[in-house]
């Protein structure tokens, strides 16, 4: 990925983003083709090194081509939003996308049966947790039968996580007065996005005047819980 010095982001701070995002475009190629899926996934980082988990429908080409291994990339991406020229505080200014992205990559193996029950139990525990106080849904609430036909209808893979790299494009590298511009006119669009990139532009420089408005509703938005 291209990463201008002024956008990178560390390797702990990516994997940190990657793990709370759980959700990214997972790709493979393998004979001149590229294949890729939307997928959620966990990841697991001890002393030994870390992992991303995920799985795939069996019927998904990902799923032959995880039996073969290979090196894989797993691309993850928050907030993003474009910025016209005229919210500049400053003249001789061109249109330009912020966003986050990071990108994961390493070689992958198809997990045993075994390890399969216990990601798809990790793997829902993660994303439950957002429910509280709901009491999490567990594979067990499936009837026995269901349960090991749709087992079955899967293909649980594990990538080792080689390489990190993390792009923040958030306007890192533009004045204070710019800065507060863009900020300001990005917490008052109407998407969701715009307002993301927002409110983690003002984290950035909290020392800056943003105004009240957009200042309070981007507290808000960083003290909210990732989804």
């Amino acid at each position: 990925m291209y990463i201008p010095p002024a956008f990178r982001i560390d390797e702990a701070a990516s994997l940190a983003f990657a793990a709370a995002r759980g959700f990214g475009l997972v790709i493979a190629c393998a004979d001149g083709r590229t294949t890729a899926s939307p997928l959620p996934f966990y990841i697991d980082q001890a002393a030994g090194g870390r992992w991303l988990a995920f799985h795939v429908a069996r019927d998904n080409r990902l799923a032959d081509l995880a039996a073969s291994g290979g090196r894989w990339l797993v691309a993850v991406w928050g907030a993003d939003a474009y910025v016209s020229p005229r919210w500049y505080a400053s003249p001789d200014q061109v249109p330009t996308w912020l966003y986050e992205s990071v990108q994961l990559a390493g070689p992958v193996r198809v997990m045993s049966d075994a390890e399969q029950r216990d990601h798809l139990d990790r793997l829902t525990a993660a994303f439950e947790a957002h429910q509280a106080p709901a009491p999490p849904w567990t594979v067990d609430f499936v009837t026995p039968g269901r349960r090991e036909a749709l087992m079955r209808a899967i293909v649980a893979v594990e990538m080792t996580i080689e390489s990190v790299e993390g792009s923040f494009k958030l306007n890192q590298h533009k004045s204070d007065a710019d800065h507060v511009a863009v900020a300001a006119a990005l917490a008052g669009q109407d998407n969701a996005g715009a307002r993301a990139v927002a409110a983690h532009m003002m984290a950035l420089r909290p020392h800056l005047a943003y105004g009240a408005n957009e200042r309070d509703w981007a507290d808000e938005q960083t003290l909210a819980p990732a989804k």
